[in-house]
């Protein structure tokens, strides 16, 4: 079964098919540049030109990157700000032509995809995803269950957000050595190890590509640390996932009335 995907980073929004029987792409992944300010209309007129792209005129799953309740983006902190209370499902639907679209948080979709295809597969106790790129999302599970929307990119680091330290972005903007942006990530994942207690870390975004740069030099975390495994389609795949997830509940209602 295939099921449309699209990945809205503060950087690009990709997208493609997914065959949910293999937890892959089906297709090579289309990627636009995300607009500059990331506003409500400018990103849905990418989100929808990554579709047409394709001709895909079924379901889709978009995740988002910050809160998101019942389809409506509650924080924006790497898009722009009026982003905040938009029924965002509604608002894609419309410039999909009303197709059915279900959105989510861009680490929980990543999360999901690798609980369930990636890195995490089969495993127990507390996981905690980290997608770490222009922000840092994080992706919480007790047993294979998610705790939604936990953002603990912004957990106080220094009397700063953290993903201002840690980031992908923070490396980049900060020109620094994997040396010194892995002693950073280190003291964030001390942290969130503190209050948490993961049995496993899965680090996921982009730079899960280049593990052997950075994870060896991780310092003075207990748990268990591996690279997704889906790497950066991780978000696409769990879109299409939560898509799918939606159908079946509509489905399933659809019955019982």
């Amino acid at each position: 079964m295939q099921i449309f995907g699209v990945d809205i980073g503060g950087s690009g929004i990709k997208g493609a098919p997914v065959d949910l029987e293999r937890g892959d792409l089906a297709q090579e992944r289309h990627k636009v540049l995300t607009p500059q300010p990331a506003t409500p209309d400018g990103v849905a007129g990418c989100v929808v030109e990554v579709v047409r792209h394709f001709d895909w005129d079924g379901p889709v799953g978009v995740t988002f990157p910050g809160v998101v309740t019942g389809g409506v983006t509650r924080t924006a902190a790497n898009m722009d700000k009026s982003w905040i209370g938009v029924d965002t499902a509604a608002l894609l639907s419309r410039g999909l032509g009303g197709r059915p679209v279900t959105v989510l948080n861009d680490a929980d979709a990543a999360g999901v995809a690798e609980m369930t295809y990636g890195a995490g597969r089969g495993r127990g106790g507390t996981v905690l995803l980290l997608t770490l790129g222009t922000g840092i999302g994080s992706a919480l599970f007790t047993d294979g269950r998610l705790v939604p929307n936990t953002e603990l990119g912004h957990l106080e680091l220094k009397g700063h957000d953290a993903e201002t330290r840690a980031s992908v972005k923070a490396k980049e903007d900060g020109d620094l050595t994997w040396e010194r942006w892995a002693h950073r990530l280190s003291k964030y994942m001390q942290h969130v190890e503190m209050l948490f207690s993961p049995d496993l870390f899965v680090i996921g975004g982009g730079v899960s590509r280049k593990p052997e740069k950075f994870l060896p030099l991780i310092e003075g975390v207990r748990a268990e640390i591996v690279p997704a495994r889906l790497q950066n389609n991780a978000g696409i795949v769990g879109a299409a996932m939560a898509a799918k997830e939606a159908m079946a509940a509509e489905a399933a209602g659809a019955a019982k009335g």
